[in-house]
């Protein structure tokens, strides 16, 4: 009788657990749902290396003007000397890369603070400076905007405009590490410039690599590590307005500070405007 009790007391066991797993198994199946959905929404944009672009390794610019790091506030004229490189010139491959162009040619991206740049197709321009501390960063681009990347292609300046307060200096270290943003910028309209919008950075004092800084980039929420300084081609954009942050790590992935080391900005993807087939930036 103990015998006939213990196996039906087994038996009742063995039936508790099974109803257990049960609902354990329908758990693990929506998890992995769950985890598939994700991976979909992980790639709904695609980053990749832009790849193909014409080299310019000797391609220099050089500030002549202001010589003097302190200028009055207000119209500062600036001058450069570029040197083999063609301001105006249509980018080699332009229009093969499916990426936005400017029927300009050829420019320099002129960057205050690490604010949206200007593009100037001269090498001299005149630029309306308020008073205060100001870190001005200019490099070469190609017609679609990607910049130039070498060690001469750029030049670097802090200039002192009009009386600054102490509130107004900028604590600058010219040796340490520094992200500027470049691209995208502004408004993207038509099939031709928005299934393929470019994603550039101009950095200096740092070098990328698996093992060493990055540059963390989160795009509409999706997050991208990038190891390699090299233009990048962003796909499958929403329509609309985009965000894109970028933020300098190290190693570990730790923010590596800096006054411009970390920046979000936002740009627009609209349908062609049937009288306006070009953009403009």
């Amino acid at each position: 009788m103990k015998k006939l009790n213990f196996l039906i007391a087994f038996a009742l066991m063995a039936l508790f657990v099974a109803c257990e797993d049960a609902p354990k198994k329908e758990n693990t199946s929506s998890e992995k749902d769950s985890e598939t959905k994700m991976e979909e929404k992980e790639k709904s944009i695609k980053v990749y290396e832009l790849e193909g672009s014409p080299e310019f390794p000797d391609a220099e610019i050089s500030m002549l003007s202001p010589t003097s790091p302190n200028v009055e506030a207000g119209e500062v004229e600036f001058a450069f000397q570029v040197e083999n490189y063609n301001l105006k010139d249509q980018t080699e491959n332009a229009g093969e890369n499916g990426l936005a162009n400017s029927h300009h040619g050829q420019h320099v991206h002129f960057i205050l603070n690490n604010g949206p740049y200007s593009a100037h197709y001269e090498d001299a321009f005149i630029k309306e400076l308020p008073e205060g501390e100001h870190v001005v960063l200019a490099f070469l681009s190609r017609s679609y905007h990607e910049s130039v990347k070498n060690e001469k292609s750029y030049t670097l300046a802090k200039l002192s405009v009009g009386e600054p307060t102490e509130e107004q200096k900028l604590d600058v270290d010219f040796e340490a590490p520094h992200l500027f943003y470049s691209r995208p910028k502004g408004t993207y309209k038509g099939k031709e410039q928005t299934d393929k919008v470019l994603l550039d950075f101009f950095l200096l004092n740092a070098e990328l690599a698996a093992d060493g800084h990055k540059v963390k980039a989160t795009i509409n929420g999706e997050e991208f590590m990038l190891d390699n300084w090299v233009p990048y081609v962003m796909e499958g954009l929403p329509l609309g307005e985009n965000t894109v942050a970028l933020e300098l790590v190290d190693a570990d992935g730790n923010f590596v500070e800096g006054p411009f080391n970390k920046v979000e900005r936002t740009f627009t993807l609209a349908e062609a405007d049937k009288e306006e087939n070009e953009m403009e930036m």
